[in-house]
């Protein structure tokens, strides 16, 4: 495996963005027609809606419970959208308390560095302390993150070149399954070569993406949520799934992972072949979307497309689709991103309720298991967030997560 030293260094000059970066957002005039102006009030409202309820959050929130919060004291695998979302808060209004607050939250995944009984260190440490030192430039973040990457890798399996989703690294269940969201993990491995100079990080994040672009996708560019390997061999044992209808349906969130996960890694390596599979993702869910542009939680469910909404794929899809946008030049991934926000912002507030502590309402986390149906979600308030200030101040965010491309 090898990759090229431009890829490895795609993200060197986040050093001194960090550097130059420590000072609150400016707060220009944001005011305008059309889309942006609904964008800027749900932005605002989730402001205001942080700055009501962040004072009183006691752990991570995973999820609510008749409007209310409930929390994972050591993050679960949702503990960077917390702090994640306070950093978003904190570029759209310039508020020193919540940079307070993110710093004070992401401070509390420090035991998670060393945790290599989950896939999903890229979650936990990419919104929160990837974001923290790219932010203030202290180093003790960045190095914190260097070090989840190299927990994560210690999950690859080299014979079927992926990297394991579930169980503890000497627990033989699930030893060779394989899941979609894990292309979302990827970036924090091309963090760490980025800035270690190593190239096994990123080595590793390429053969994933490959091993999962070659099983994944169906020919119409839906995909699967699981797929089974035998550990021992590395061989292909076929498609499954746990929170889509069935191994032949498309779980929606899934399918937002991999548009937004695919076009991170080609903008990491530059490698087009994964371009051409974001995009063949983003068309196929694109022509599964409603008219009311929030996606139902499985787009090849027996109900769909009139089934229980989940919100948080749309808010998901919507960064994919304006991250394509910019990687292919095509405005259409834009302009429909920009559909989705403005659904999201129109239909799924929380705005009519006294006592939510969400901002985004109409999230499903897990169908089948009959968990979480039409909730709230902290990872919907977190790309909603993102994806607003990708339209609004994308100068803003790409100091936060880093926009570049190779």
């Amino acid at each position: 495996m090898s990759v090229s030293r431009r890829a490895l260094l795609t993200t060197a000059a986040g050093t001194a963005v960090a550097a130059t970066s420590i000072a609150p957002p400016a707060q220009a005039a944001r005011k305008a027609p059309g889309h942006a102006a609904t964008l800027d009030a749900a932005a605002d409202y989730a402001v205001a809606k942080l700055r009501a309820v962040a004072p009183g959050v006691s752990g991570f929130p995973v999820g609510t419970k008749f409007e209310k919060w409930t929390y994972s004291q050591n993050g679960d695998w949702v503990g960077g959208f917390w702090p994640g979302t306070l950093w978003m808060a904190w570029l759209h209004s310039g508020e020193e308390r919540f940079r307070t607050l993110a710093l004070a939250s992401a401070e509390k995944l420090a035991p998670r560095q060393n945790d290599t009984g989950t896939h999903d260190l890229g979650f936990l440490f990419s919104p929160s302390w990837v974001t923290a030192w790219r932010l203030t430039g202290d180093d003790t973040w960045r190095a914190g993150a260097i070090r989840a990457a190299s927990s994560l890798i210690r999950r690859y399996n080299p014979q079927g070149r992926f990297i394991r989703a579930w169980g503890a690294l000497n627990d033989p269940a699930n030893a060779g399954r394989v899941i979609m969201d894990t292309m979302m993990n990827l970036d924090l491995l091309a963090f760490a070569s980025s800035q270690t100079g190593d190239g096994k990080y990123l080595d590793i994040a390429v053969e994933h993406a490959r091993t999962t672009q070659r099983n994944f996708p169906r020919p119409d560019g839906s995909t699967l949520h699981v797929y089974d390997f035998d550990p021992a061999s590395g061989a292909p044992l076929g498609p499954g799934t746990v929170q889509g209808y069935s191994p032949s349906s498309c779980w929606s969130r899934g399918q937002a992972w991999g548009i937004y996960g695919f076009t991170t890694i080609y903008r990491r390596t530059g490698q087009r072949e994964f371009l051409t599979t974001a995009r063949k993702l983003a068309d196929f869910a694109l022509g599964a979307l409603s008219p009311d542009h929030v996606p139902v939680w499985d787009y090849l469910a027996p109900q769909a497309p009139h089934d229980i909404k989940d919100a948080s794929a749309g808010a998901v899809m919507a960064c994919g689709l304006l991250d394509l946008s910019r990687a292919t030049g095509e405005p259409r991934y834009r302009e429909e991103a920009l559909k989705l926000l403005t659904a999201l912002s129109e239909t799924c507030l929380t705005r009519k309720s006294t006592r939510a502590d969400a901002v985004v309402a109409r999230c499903t986390r897990n169908r089948p298991s009959e968990d979480g149906i039409e909730i709230s979600l902290p990872y919907a308030d977190y790309y909603l967030l993102e994806g607003i200030l990708r339209v609004l101040r994308p100068d803003d965010i790409d100091r936060a997560i880093d926009l570049s491309t190779v």
